[in-house]
């Protein structure tokens, strides 16, 4: 991710940050099952930091553009990640599993697209 502060940075580039970070999901549990990413300590909180990201650089993206472009769910994304800044002892693995396995995916075709 490149980084000067958050000043004058276009949107794109965070769109950029994002797909970088969703392809680091994927990459750190690829051929886990949960249980296994649960189990792994370092491969989980990797995970959630990143999903964590994900939703900090959608913060950035200007709200005309994520009106244009309402197939992604930007409230969703940003609130994951305020849940996981703010109540980290008690997210739910079921639920981080699930956003890695179903939303991430469908997440980056989409940005790809953008």
């Amino acid at each position: 991710m490149s980084d000067d502060g958050g000043q004058g940075r276009s949107w794109h580039l965070y769109v950029g940050d994002m797909i970088e970070f969703c392809e680091s999901v994927l990459s750190f549990t690829d051929g886990m099952n949960q249980a296994e990413f649960v189990a792994d300590r370092r491969t989980y909180h990797a995970t959630l930091h990143s999903l964590q990201l994900i939703g900090e650089a959608a913060t950035h993206i200007p709200a005309d553009v994520r009106d244009t472009h309402s197939e992604i769910r930007w409230r969703e994304i940003i609130g994951t990640r305020n849940r996981i800044v703010h109540a980290y002892l008690g997210i739910d693995d079921d639920v981080v599993w699930d956003i890695i396995q179903t939303d991430i995916p469908l997440l980056l075709a989409q940005l790809r697209d953008l």
